[in-house]
C-alpha cells in the first residue's frame, strides 16, 4: 500500500469520525435515567402487594401464653388476636400458635426481625400466612379462653347410663374374660394363689310367671 492510498484511508476515518449518526442507528439505546426508572416500575408491578396480617409461631417455648405473647409483642405494634393449639383432653400447649395484628406493614416486620430469634432455649419460627390460607374457623372461640373437656364427667356419665338386659350381659361377659386371663397369666408366673370368686357372674335367668286366666 503505498502513501497516497494510506492517506485516502485516514481521510475516511475522519470523515465517518465527524459524520452523525446514520438514519436507523441510535434507536435501540434509551437514555440511563429512563431505563432505571422503567426498571424500577417493573419491580414495583411484580412484587405483590403484601396484606397478610396474620403469623404462624412455631416452637413455642413451656410457660410463654397467650398473656406472655400478647404483652410481648405489643412492642411491635398493635394486637388484634392471639391463639395457641392446646390439647383437648389435658390443655396442654402444642408449641404453635397464630397472632395477627392491626397492620400488615407490622405483621411483616415482626416476621422479619423475630424468625429464628432464641426465646428460653427456644428458636421461634415465624412466618406469615397469606389471606386466602388463613382458616374460616381459626378464630373461633379465641375470646372465650380454653375450656378442657371433663373427662371425668363424661365417663361418669357413660357408667351411670340405664342398661338393658343384653348390654348388662355384654358387661358381665367381659368381665370375666378378663378375670380368667388375669388367673392364666399368675399360673403361668408360678404363682401359688387362689383368686377369689367373682360375686354375680352368674346370674339367674328369668322365671316365667304364670297368670291364671279367670
Amino acid at each position: 500500500m503505498g502513501l497516497r492510498d494510506k492517506k485516502r484511508n485516514q481521510r475516511r476515518v475522519l470523515s465517518r469520525r465527524s459524520a452523525g449518526p446514520r438514519t436507523g442507528e441510535g434507536k435501540d439505546f434509551l437514555p440511563l435515567e429512563g431505563k432505571e426508572q422503567r426498571i424500577r416500575e417493573k419491580k414495583q408491578a411484580e412484587e405483590p402487594e403484601n396484606t397478610a396480617t396474620v403469623l404462624y409461631i412455631g416452637h413455642i417455648p413451656h410457660g410463654f401464653y397467650e398473656d406472655q405473647m400478647q404483652g410481648f409483642f405489643q412492642q411491635f405494634g398493635a394486637v388484634k388476636r392471639v391463639r395457641i393449639a392446646r390439647n383437648r383432653k389435658t390443655g396442654k400447649s402444642k408449641h404453635y400458635g397464630f397472632i395477627e395484628f392491626e397492620n400488615p406493614e407490622v405483621a411483616k416486620i415482626v416476621a422479619d426481625e423475630m424468625n429464628n430469634y432464641l426465646l428460653f432455649e427456644h428458636t421461634l419460627q415465624i412466618a406469615p400466612v397469606p389471606l386466602e390460607k388463613v382458616h374460616a374457623k381459626l378464630w373461633k372461640g379465641v375470646r372465650k379462653g380454653f375450656v378442657p373437656v371433663d373427662q371425668v364427667a363424661i365417663e361418669r356419665k357413660r357408667l351411670s347410663k340405664d342398661r338393658t338386659v343384653e348390654e348388662h350381659q355384654r358387661m358381665l361377659e367381659g368381665i370375666v374374660k378378663r378375670d380368667e386371663k388375669c388367673r392364666k397369666r399368675i399360673k403361668a408366673a408360678g404363682i401359688d394363689y387362689e383368686c377369689p370368686a367373682l360375686i354375680g357372674s352368674v346370674q339367674p335367668s328369668a322365671k316365667k310367671i304364670k297368670f291364671d286366666e279367670d
